[in-house]
């Protein structure tokens, strides 16, 4: 009788935890966590891209599959001959990936996203950024500030190569910021800039 009590038991409580289990819905749970992410991708044994996260989490669906970085992510590319050149920061990113087609994947990274070309002494800073892989470009169709030792550039949109080296600006704002090599004339729109005043 005691053994009968204890087999009904046991399938009375794995049926409970099989019908929390067909409850779950996959499309909201990642199937897979991971802390302190750290990826590195190297081509000829020279490094070409460093990729860390607090944490990632993967998802995957009938139609995709993508990785999210809920809590930011640093990304840094390195030019031909190893030294480093271009760093992505963003409060979050995501990463996707067609199933069958390894080669068509995709990242956008959101919220303060920031550019760094560090060759060109150039930075951009924007909302939201996307990154090609196959097509090796970034683009962001949101409002994008560019500044560089030549001076300062606004607008919306923007395309580049995958290195952000040739930024270009879609539409700029009809405003003005030049630096002269000694950086003390400086020459301003006062209608459309935005940004600090020079001392009188």
């Amino acid at each position: 009788m005691a053994s009968a009590l204890a087999l009904a038991f046991v399938v009375y409580s794995c049926k409970g935890k099989l019908s929390e289990a067909e409850k779950l819905d996959l499309s909201v749970t990642p199937i897979q966590t991971l802390d302190s992410m750290f990826f590195v991708q190297s081509e000829n044994g020279v490094l070409k891209l460093r990729v860390e996260a607090p944490r990632m989490e993967s998802y995957e669906l009938d139609t995709l599959t993508y990785d999210l970085f809920p809590k930011g992510i640093h990304v840094f590319a390195y030019a031909e001959d190893g030294t480093l050149e271009t760093t992505i920061v963003a409060r979050e990113a995501r990463h996707d990936v067609q199933p069958n087609r390894i080669n068509e994947e995709r990242w956008s990274a959101y919220g303060k996203v920031v550019v760094t070309n560090i060759v060109k002494q150039e930075k951009m800073e924007t909302d939201t950024l996307y990154w090609d892989s196959e097509k090796r470009e970034i683009w962001t169709d949101c409002y994008i500030k560019l500044t560089a030792p030549s001076g300062y550039m606004q607008g919306v949109g923007m395309r580049s190569d995958e290195m952000a080296r040739n930024a270009i600006l879609l539409n700029p704002f009809d405003n003005e910021f030049l630096l002269d090599a000694d950086s003390t004339n400086v020459v301003i729109d006062m209608v459309n800039f935005i940004g600090p005043l020079p001392k009188k």
